[in-house]
């Protein structure tokens, strides 16, 4: 009986592990490159994943806050992708280092020259933007996914407080406090310095992926634990019934 609990937890334990893990893959989500300080510019990446088994990711459009709207938006080449900034007129001109600016971008749009985010893969876009709104905690950026079958997911559900996250969830970038002036402390960069940035950030864009990989060696072990629980609870069982035939 002992050594089949000990199966049993060991199974169950894996399992959980690998439940856990999942939703670290489950959606369209941005995340800084980093810190994203409050009136200071930063580096975003915008990860998709590729969930579909029979196609492709071939297109990402992503629409940016219009109740914050950004003075400076910069995509930075994604290799076998095109990216198409769009900038619509602003209902209220910011004010950006002593000039008045009247459009911001509304949507940027990445479009596969190639064979797209395969199945089983991912790609991150990377973006400099700013400057970062002072009276905001947060940015949501509503996305839209299209694949290689023309099937479409819209990710644009704004999270509500209190409640499970919905179905198809809304990018939402987490604003840090601010720290020093717009441009100093928060370690990012702002317009002629976004090329440096993004080149200095890619050097450790593989941190960015820690937790991904620290869910899938957990699952790894988790699967590990619970085959060894099994195994050691069969030959258990062996043994008692090599000792009763006796």
């Amino acid at each position: 009986m002992k050594a089949s609990r000990i199966a049993a937890a060991g199974a169950v334990s894996g399992i959980a592990v690998l439940a856990l893990s999942a939703p670290a893959f489950a959606h369209v989500s941005v995340q800084p490159e980093g810190t994203a300080a409050k009136g200071g510019y930063a580096v975003v990446d915008f990860k998709v994943p590729n969930e579909r088994d029979n196609a492709s990711t071939t297109k990402l459009e992503v629409n940016f806050p219009t109740d914050h709207p950004l003075s400076s938006v910069m995509p930075e080449p994604v290799p076998g992708w095109k990216a198409e900034v769009t900038k619509s007129k602003l209902d209220k001109p910011l004010e950006s280092h002593g000039q008045k600016i009247t459009e911001a971008v509304s949507k940027v749009t990445w479009t596969a020259d190639g064979k797209g985010i395969e199945p089983g893969y991912f790609q991150k876009f990377p973006v400099s933007l700013g400057a970062l709104p002072e009276d905001a905690d947060q940015l949501v950026f509503k996305a839209v996914q299209t694949y290689s079958n023309k099937e479409v997911v819209r990710w644009i559900e704004v999270q509500q407080e209190g409640q499970e996250e919905p179905e198809t969830p809304a990018p939402v970038l987490e604003l840090a406090a601010a720290e020093g002036d717009a441009h100093g402390a928060s370690g990012a960069k702002s317009g002629d310095d976004t090329e440096a940035a993004a080149q200095s950030t890619a050097a450790d864009s593989g941190s960015g992926d820690g937790s991904d990989t620290t869910a899938r060696v957990l699952g790894i072990v988790g699967i590990v634990v619970g085959a060894a629980g099994v195994a050691y609870g069969v030959l258990a069982g062996r043994r008692r019934d090599s000792g009763a035939a006796a």
